[in-house]
């Protein structure tokens, strides 16, 4: 996008790709159909964007979640808006917003040169008492000079798709600062053995609610689907989530989840009224099957405390309170993140600060530019983390060099 942009207006453009393939990350995304952006206003947007969300407000403005959508049509690949305004191209092919991307890139007039950008060519600037960027030196030691460089380089997620860090280290070069990198939308590793019992298990309707033990205070809630695993949980809740626990340790967050969000807590005890009745004389174990998933069954039994074995008539008012608040708030302790190999995007990155958020220039080397998740930017699952790419990497196009 920065590429085809710099180069529509006319500039002399080299795109220095690593991978034999371009656009490897972007292939997976979406589960393979592509997250393009979110159909959302410019407000809302922001408000997805946990990290340094109002540094985007220029990049967002100028090039908006619709102008991306336009953006595409408009280069032959038809869009889709389904739920919760998540955009999608009506093929579900990552395959043709890639080729779409490229072929941007090609018709702009831009050249490519595989290779790996190892340091930034930087000279002094006297007349600004800084540094100017003057191109790139590649890992073979060839160098290909530049009157400017723009990174575009991701984070440390899906390291196998090219998102080593390099960006990173070509920033410090330039004297910026880089906050520390963690994983950010990705899968949690809970405490409880159960979750593992229940691995498999998609729970589509249902709340949760996540709670920082450290400060007594609820750091986020969300209603829709979640996932059980092998080590814990996932899904499009939890990846969400997980942006909202910054200084991870073991322990610190507590989930909290609510089976049956759509019951009160009155309503849900007149339907275990009405279950417990219905199976009077069965084990107490055997009484929730028209209530919860199968697999979920022995887990809120041995979590509720009430004897398997009780006949279901025989379960107090007060077990049934209890069995009432355990369905509303099912608690998942969570120990920690899965690696960030597995992350959607890396939070953390170059310092928003020491970024023109308007061009995004550096402000300590002239002609450096930023793009995408090498910044530290990232928002919630949903086409957020494509659009802020799409969109600062439109803005560092137009910006780069002056606005000829």
């Amino acid at each position: 996008m920065a590429a085809g942009t710099a180069a529509g207006r006319g500039l002399d453009v080299t795109i220095v790709e690593r991978n034999q393939r371009m656009a490897r990350k972007l292939m997976i995304t979406g589960k393979g159909r592509c997250n393009i952006t979110n159909n959302c206003g410019i407000d809302e947007f922001i408000a997805k964007v946990p990290r340094n969300g109002r540094f985007l407000y220029s990049a967002i403005n100028l090039f908006s979640p619709q102008d991306i959508m336009a953006f595409f049509e408009e280069n032959g690949v038809k869009v889709k808006t389904e739920r919760g305004n998540r955009v999608f191209p009506v093929s579900d092919r990552a395959r043709d917003v890639v080729d779409a991307l490229v072929s941007f890139a090609k018709k702009s007039g831009c050249r490519f040169k595989q290779g790996r950008a190892a340091k930034l060519i930087l000279e002094d600037d006297y007349e600004n008492n800084g540094n100017i960027c003057k191109g790139v030196a590649l890992d073979t030691g060839e160098e290909i000079r530049a009157d400017a460089v723009i990174v575009c380089t991701g984070g440390l997620s899906y390291p196998l798709t090219g998102s080593t860090g390099d960006g990173y280290a070509l920033a410090r070069q330039a004297g910026h600062t880089v906050t520390p990198c963690r994983p950010s939308l990705v899968p949690l590793v809970a405490a409880e053995g159960w979750c593992q019992d229940v691995q498999g298990l998609s729970l589509k309707n249902c709340a949760v609610r996540v709670e920082d033990t450290k400060t007594g205070k609820t750091i986020f809630k969300d209603f829709g689907e979640m996932l059980f695993t092998h080590f814990g949980v996932s899904g499009p809740m939890v990846l969400s989530a997980s942006a909202h626990m910054i200084d991870m340790q073991p322990g610190r967050y507590r989930m909290f989840i609510d089976l049956k969000p759509a019951l009160a807590p009155e309503q849900l005890d007149a339907r275990l009224v009405r279950d417990l009745e219905k199976f009077k004389n069965h084990d107490f174990a055997n009484s929730l099957g028209e209530l919860l998933p199968k697999s979920l069954c022995p887990v809120i039994v041995s979590l509720s405390g009430i004897p398997p074995r009780l006949k279901s008539h025989s379960v107090t008012k007060e077990q049934r309170r209890q069995l009432g608040a355990l369905l509303k708030n099912l608690p998942v302790t969570i120990q920690g993140y899965r690696p960030i190999e597995e992350a959607i995007v890396t939070s953390g990155g170059v310092k928003t600060s020491e970024i023109n958020s308007k061009t995004m220039e550096s402000k300590l080397a002239k002609g450096l530019y930023f793009a995408g998740e090498v910044i530290d930017v990232d928002g919630y699952t949903g086409g957020f983390n494509l659009t802020i790419a799409f969109s600062t990497g439109y803005a560092a196009g137009r910006h780069v060099l002056g606005d000829l």
